[in-house]
Order: C-alpha cells, then sequence, then structure tokens
C-alpha cells in the first residue's frame, strides 16, 4: 500500500471498521473514504478523532462508484454489515449482508482493485462440522442464525465465482475492544461486564446448560481489535493472499477467564453469579470456538497479540473507565 492510494472502507463507524481506520491513520493513511449508515445511534463519535477525506452515506454509494470520488480507489475493505445475530427480518438481512456485498465485490474485481470483506466465524454454526476456513469444506457448513447464514452465503458465491485467488474474506471471532460502545446487547461482554462490576461488584454470567462444561467454562477465542484489524491489514498487503481466514487468536479462553482480568484492573474481588440461558439462546448458543490460524501464519502473520489479559487490562483501563476512543 502507499500513502497516495485510495482507500475505500465501508462500515467505517463501527466496531471493527473505525478501528480499521485508526489503525490507517497510525500508518500515515488518510485518503480514505469512508461509507456507514450513522442512523440516530452514537458510533459517529467513533470518527471524530478519524483522519479521511470524505464520508458517503452506505445508501448513496451506488451512484459515486464511477465518479472522480471513486473511480481511482485502489483498496476495498467491506466491512459494513447488520451484524445482529438475533435479526429476523430475513429479507432485510439478504440484501444488506449478501447482495451489497456481492454488488462491491462485483465492482472491485472489474477493475483490479483489491477487495477484503467481513465474513464471519458464525458462518461455522454449532462447530460440530469444524472451523476450518479456506473455502474447501464450505458445503459442510450450517449456520445458527440468519446473519450467519447471509455472510456464508456469499462465501459460497465467491467460490461459484472463482473470486477467491482475488479476494479475501476474514471469519472475524469474538472480537472485543474500544469503539464498540454503540452496539447495545451486541456489544461484547468485557464492556458490559466492566459496566456491572462497577456499578455492583459483581458480574453475571450465563450458567451452562451442556453436560460437557461447567459453569463460566463455556469456551470461546477471544481476540483484541487492535490485534484484528492488524491481521485483516495484513492480509491485504500479502499480494499472494487470497480466498477465507480465520481472524482470531488461536486460543479458547472460558468467561472465566475472560472476566476475571476486568476485577483485577477495577482492584476489587473476583465474584461471579451465574443465570439461567434465556430458552431462546440454549438452542443456537456456541459453546466451544477456536480459530485455526494455520492459514494466517502461513502467509508470514508474525505480529505480536496481546494476550487475554493484556487486552482486556488495556481496554478497561485505557478506553472503558476514561471513556476514550480509539484515536482521542
Amino acid at each position: 500500500m502507499q500513502k497516495e492510494d485510495k482507500i475505500l472502507v465501508t462500515g467505517a463507524a463501527g466496531f471493527i471498521g473505525s478501528a480499521l481506520v485508526w489503525e490507517l491513520n497510525r500508518r500515515g493513511f488518510d485518503n480514505i473514504v469512508i461509507t456507514d449508515r450513522l442512523g440516530t445511534d452514537e458510533k459517529w463519535r467513533n470518527l471524530v478523532p478519524l483522519r479521511f477525506a470524505d464520508y458517503v452515506d452506505a445508501d448513496t454509494l451506488w451512484g459515486l462508484l464511477d465518479t472522480p470520488l471513486l473511480a481511482d480507489t485502489k483498496w476495498v475493505f467491506h466491512l459494513g454489515a447488520c451484524s445482529a445475530t438475533t435479526e429476523t427480518d430475513a429479507g432485510y438481512l439478504m440484501e444488506n449482508n449478501y447482495h451489497y456485498t456481492r454488488r462491491l465485490a462485483e465492482w472491485s474485481l472489474a477493475s483490479g482493485r483489491r477487495f477484503v470483506y467481513a465474513s464471519s466465524a458464525a458462518t461455522y454454526g454449532d462447530g460440530s462440522a469444524g472451523m476450518v476456513d479456506g473455502q474447501d469444506h464450505l458445503d459442510a457448513y450450517r449456520p445458527l442464525n440468519m446473519y450467519g447464514y447471509s455472510k456464508h452465503l456469499f462465501d459460497l458465491q465467491a467460490r461459484r465465482n472463482g473470486w477467491f485467488d482475488r479476494i479475501i474474506g476474514l471469519k472475524y471471532f469474538n472480537i472485543f475492544g474500544p469503539n464498540e460502545a454503540h452496539k447495545a446487547d451486541m456489544r461484547s461482554v468485557v464492556d458490559k461486564a466492566c459496566a456491572q462490576i462497577r456499578g455492583e461488584g459483581r458480574v453475571n454470567l450465563f450458567r451452562s446448560h451442556h453436560p460437557d462444561y461447567r459453569d463460566g467454562e463455556q469456551k470461546r477465542d477471544f481476540l483484541y481489535v487492535k490485534d484484528a484489524v492488524a491481521m485483516t491489514l495484513h492480509l491485504a498487503a500479502t499480494q499472494a493472499a487470497g480466498g477465507l481466514y480465520n481472524i482470531g487468536s488461536g486460543r479458547a479462553s472460558t468467561w472465566i477467564e475472560l472476566v476475571t482480568p476486568i476485577f483485577d484492573a477495577l482492584g476489587l474481588p473476583v465474584s461471579i453469579d451465574f443465570i439461567d440461558m434465556p430458552e431462546v439462546l440454549r438452542g443456537k448458543y456456541q459453546y466451544y470456538t477456536c480459530a485455526d490460524t494455520s492459514r494466517l501464519l502461513a502467509t508470514g502473520w508474525n505480529g505480536k497479540t496481546h494476550t487475554l489479559a493484556e487486552a482486556v487490562t488495556d481496554y478497561v483501563k485505557n478506553h472503558l473507565v476514561p471513556d476514550l476512543r480509539l484515536g482521542q
């Protein structure tokens, strides 16, 4: 990537999108056109500390693709999507997540632009068919919700069209960190737990309803957003890279391991209450996720990442407690 290259980032006011723009700024890039749907929530605040060339509403993007504003774009990071796993409007998810991605990929490929898009670990479903990235096992995966299916459908379309030698899809696992406050109920457990611990001195975690896992010992692959965007930019800049890649830590950690550093960072004793999981979630709950990162490592990724405790501590002390977004 050259400093003068024009970059398009969709979903740029969102969680991972704004973190990506922040990291690009840190590396000296600001010829960035950003797009999003700002709506009525507070995610616009994520943009305030960032440097970019222009803002375009996501619904007006199509009319501007071949104008001087965007025609010379060289890099497309498509991170915009409805990411609510509880969204039930299937038609909206198909249009917003599947069709939008397909149209933007077609435009990018037509002129040789580098196209990097967010798939999701939700495409793996309950994990019983494995969580292997690449395109060889796509037919075995059964997403548990419509969000995951809308992402999976584009992965299948990209394979069908033979695009994976020219584009990159990112299967983000459990990403957490600054700039997620606007996500309300969809924000990470670290954000929610920190608020509860600061207010009550204790935190609620879901009780296990699976015989193989004790309460609080359900496992997920947690990754700090600062590490996730570093991995994203590495893959984008690695021209030999193509296809689907897991973006995770490669480690499975328990919910107890996740929340314990919050208490430590706040100087409080660990106090956890276990509560029943809502019935509506029980059949769709992932008890274990762990990213196989061998394909990522094979591209030459050797960047230093935060340990879980380091990441949680940095998030709590440098962002949540002082209420600071990236770049502030």
